[in-house]
């Protein structure tokens, strides 16, 4: 049973980390055509109509045995974490990829796990190695040099602070998140959080409206795939993912991303980082390797007779 709840949890932080991905190639795909804003609103409205399906199709099976959905301060923390996670995460990550090209822009939003262990470790106990403030400063250093690298004429760096912007929140979202799937499941969670976000998000709804109708047909089906995808089910799979695990472990799977998101823009849209931006994107996985990894155990010391020589 141990075996077996690990292997799905496996499978599933594996899916969200592909699905997830596979977004900041598709941001970058239909960024030409659409506003940051509205993206991110067309995004959660298919992710948001997709996951109240799923929640109608899980409740018909229960028969009523579903839980109940969540009221008062829990039902309110939610939907802030709704809004920022889904709405303020996305169009701080859109803005930022019409600026930086995929890779870099998933360089960026990937120091994140270093934040999430910091927060984890002083909101969640889940410790404070010593190697975090080593990380730390290892991830900064890449952070420098992907923004010297980017920054030629002004408007890359823009592009460098909404990608911290929008590491920022997926940190303390993800450390939040920890904390609400310890008081609900996490599909209740995930759903009302992305019909939170997509409210949030309606400020967008008449530039959604006016670029859908000039949009092509391509950037129309990428705004469906970010939200049945990267959005539904990802969100759906890293949630049940992290109510298994802590959220500094499963965050730092997250660095695997990066150079998924690097080959597929590659192969996909023909882009590359500049090469110092590669060297600093190497520089801010290491940083958030070492400040993630956890300590050796420390085996117990022995009876002396049962070390003792022949």
């Amino acid at each position: 049973m141990t075996f077996s709840r690990q292997s799905l949890s496996l499978a599933a932080a594996a899916t969200t980390v592909v699905l997830w991905a596979s977004a900041f190639v598709g941001i970058r795909g239909v960024g030409p055509e659409m506003s940051p804003g509205a993206l991110a609103l067309g995004r959660m409205l298919v992710g948001s109509l997709t996951l109240t399906a799923i929640v109608l199709v899980v409740r018909a099976r229960r028969r009523g045995t579903a839980p109940a959905l969540p009221r008062g301060r829990l039902l309110g923390a939610i939907v802030l974490w709704g809004a920022a996670w889904f709405g303020l995460y996305n169009v701080a990550l859109n803005a930022a990829e019409r600026h930086l090209d995929a890779g870099t822009a998933a360089l960026l939003v990937n120091v994140a796990p270093v934040v999430v262990a910091v927060l984890a470790g002083l909101l969640l106990g889940e410790g404070f190695p010593a190697r975090l403030l080593a990380g730390m400063a290892i991830a900064f250093a890449g952070v420098v040099l992907i923004a010297t690298t980017t920054s030629a004429g002004g408007a890359d760096a823009t592009g460098v602070l909404l990608g911290l912007l929008a590491a920022l929140v997926y940190a303390g979202a993800a450390v939040a998140q920890k904390r609400l799937l310890a008081r609900a499941d996490a599909l209740t969670v995930t759903w009302v959080g992305a019909v939170a976000g997509a409210i949030a998000l309606l400020p967008f709804l008449p530039s959604l409206l006016s670029e859908l109708a000039t949009a092509s047909a391509g950037a129309a089906a990428g705004v469906v795939y970010l939200g049945v995808f990267p959005t539904a089910v990802a969100f759906l799979t890293w949630g049940y993912a992290l109510s298994r695990t802590t959220a500094g472990r499963l965050a730092a799977a997250t660095y695997a991303i990066p150079p998924i998101v690097v080959l597929l823009s590659w192969t996909l849209l023909g882009e590359l980082p500049a090469l110092l931006a590669l060297a600093g994107g190497v520089l801010c996985l290491t940083g958030v390797a070492v400040a993630t990894r956890r300590r050796p155990a420390v085996a117990a010391p022995q009876p002396r007779a049962a070390v003792a020589g022949g």
